[in-house]
C-alpha cells in the first residue's frame, strides 16, 4: 500500500514538473508587419496585393504575420511608400517600378516600358532568364528586396473624347499619360502629355481640363468611371504592354527572416503573378463588352503610326542605356532575351504568345555595344548561363540549407 501512494507521489510530482517546465519554455514569438497597397480601393489593381498577403500568411502561419493596408491608410502618398518601406516605417508595401524611375532611370524596364515586353514576356524573363536577379541587383541599392508579383493584361490604351486613328489626329489633344519616355513619345507624335495622379484623371476629363487619358486594364478603368466622361476608345495600349507590379520589403527586416520563410515570399510572388495575369486577361474581356455596351467607340492607330512609336521609343531606350550603366545592363538582358526567342516564335505562329519587337537585330547590335562600353555585357551573359544551369538541374531547396535563390539552392 505504501509503495503505491509512493509511486502515485512521485508521478504527481514529475507530472507537476513537466507542466511547469513546459509553461517556463519559451513561447516563439510571431512576427508581425505591416503591409501597405500602392492602391487605394477605387483602383483594382489592389487586387494581387492582397492576393499576395492572404497568401504568405497562410503559407507562414504561426512564424509571420502579415498586416494588409489598403492603399493611402498608413502612408497617404504613393510618390512616399518607397522611402517609407526603405525606413522600415512600413516592412513592406506594393510598388510600380516606374514611379521610382526619378530615383534610377532603370526602373521604369522593370514595368510597362512602352512598346517592348508583354506579360508572358515579362514572366519569361523574370522568372528563366535572370529578370529577377538583376531586378533585386536595382532595389538592393536602396536597400529593399523586391518581388515581381502581378502582371495584368496590357493596359487598355487611351479613353479620348476625340477620335484618334493616327498620328496627326494626337495633334493638340491633353491627354494624361503617365511614364516619362511614353510622355516623350507621345510629345513626339505631336499631343500634348500632362502627368497627373490617377484619382485625379476622372475629374480633369469631366471638366474638359484634359481631352483623353489613361489609366490600366478595362476592369480598373470601369471602375475609374471612364465609361462615363470619355466616348472613344484608342487601341491598342502601346504605352504599358506589359504591366507589372512588385513587393518592395525593408531589407533588414527580411534578413532577420527565417531561410524557410525567405523561400515562401519567391513562390508566392509566382503564384500570385499567374493569378493576377490570368484574372486580369480574362475581366478585360468582360469589361471590353461593356465598354462597348456604353455605347463607346473604339478606335485603332494605324501601322504608320505605330512604326513611329516604336522608332522614338528605340531612340529614348537606347539614349538612357547610353547614359546609365544600370539601365543598359537590364536594358541588354531583355533584348538578348528576345532575340534568344525570335526564331521559335516564328516556327510557332500563328500558334504563339508575345512578339518579336520590329528591327530587333539592329537594336540588338546596339545595345550589345552599350553593355559592352558600360562593362556589363559579361555580367549580363554570366547571370543568364548561371540561371539556366539552376534551372536545369531543378535542385530545389531544401530546409536546413541557406536559401539564396530558388527553385535552385545556390
Amino acid at each position: 500500500m505504501k509503495k503505491r501512494v509512493l509511486v502515485t507521489i512521485v508521478g504527481a510530482i514529475l507530472v507537476a514538473s513537466f507542466l511547469i517546465i513546459g509553461l517556463a519554455a519559451p513561447v516563439q514569438a510571431i512576427t508581425k508587419w505591416k503591409y501597405q497597397s500602392m492602391w487605394v480601393p477605387s483602383i483594382t489593381l489592389w487586387r494581387g496585393d492582397k492576393y499576395f498577403g492572404d497568401l504568405m500568411n497562410v503559407l507562414a502561419a504561426g512564424e509571420l504575420e502579415i498586416k494588409y493596408y489598403e492603399g493611402g491608410t498608413l502612408v497617404k502618398t504613393s510618390n512616399q511608400i518607397f522611402d517609407a518601406v526603405v525606413a522600415g516605417s512600413l516592412q513592406m508595401a506594393t510598388d510600380w517600378p516606374s514611379y521610382w524611375e526619378g530615383k534610377n532611370t532603370a526602373f521604369s524596364l522593370i514595368t510597362s516600358t512602352p512598346l517592348w515586353l508583354t506579360p508572358s514576356d515579362y514572366m519569361l524573363w523574370f522568372w528563366q532568364a535572370g529578370g529577377l536577379e538583376l531586378a533585386q541587383e536595382l532595389y538592393a541599392k536602396f536597400n529593399l528586396v523586391w518581388f515581381p508579383h502581378s502582371v495584368t493584361a496590357p493596359e487598355s490604351g487611351q479613353r479620348s473624347n476625340t477620335a484618334v486613328y493616327t498620328g496627326d489626329d494626337f495633334k493638340g489633344v491633353k491627354m494624361r499619360q503617365c511614364g516619362r519616355v511614353q510622355a516623350k513619345i507621345l510629345k513626339d507624335i505631336g499631343g500634348a502629355p500632362i502627368f497627373m495622379p490617377g484619382a485625379e484623371v476622372y475629374l480633369a476629363l469631366s471638366r474638359g481640363t484634359i481631352d483623353a487619358g489613361e489609366f490600366s486594364v478595362p476592369e480598373v478603368d470601369w471602375a475609374m468611371g471612364f465609361q462615363e466622361v470619355t466616348k472613344f476608345w484608342v487601341l491598342p495600349g502601346w504605352h504599358q504592354p506589359g504591366p507589372v507590379s512588385g513587393v518592395m520589403i525593408n531589407k533588414k527586416a527580411f534578413n532577420k527572416l527565417p531561410d524557410r520563410i525567405k523561400f515562401m515570399f519567391k513562390e508566392a510572388a509566382m503564384s500570385t503573378m499567374m493569378w493576377t495575369w490570368t484574372y486580369f486577361e480574362y475581366s478585360s474581356g468582360e469589361y471590353t463588352r461593356k465598354f462597348k455596351d456604353k455605347g463607346i467607340t473604339l478606335t485603332h492607330l494605324d501601322d504608320a503610326t505605330l512604326d513611329k512609336m516604336h522608332a522614338f521609343a528605340y531612340k529614348y531606350l537606347i539614349a538612357d542605356a547610353e547614359k546609365n550603366p544600370d539601365h543598359a545592363k537590364i536594358a541588354f538582358s531583355q533584348v538578348k532575351y528576345f532575340k534568344d526567342i525570335e526564331e521559335w516564335r516564328k516556327m510557332q505562329s500563328p500558334f504563339t504568345w508575345g512578339r518579336t519587337p520590329p528591327k530587333i537585330d539592329e537594336l540588338y547590335s546596339k545595345l550589345e555595344a552599350i553593355a559592352k562600353k558600360h562593362g556589363v555585357y559579361d555580367s549580363v551573359i554570366a547571370l543568364e548561363r548561371a540561371v539556366r544551369k539552376r534551372m536545369e538541374k531543378q535542385e530545389f531547396w531544401k530546409v536546413g540549407t541557406k536559401y539564396v535563390q530558388n527553385p535552385i539552392s545556390d
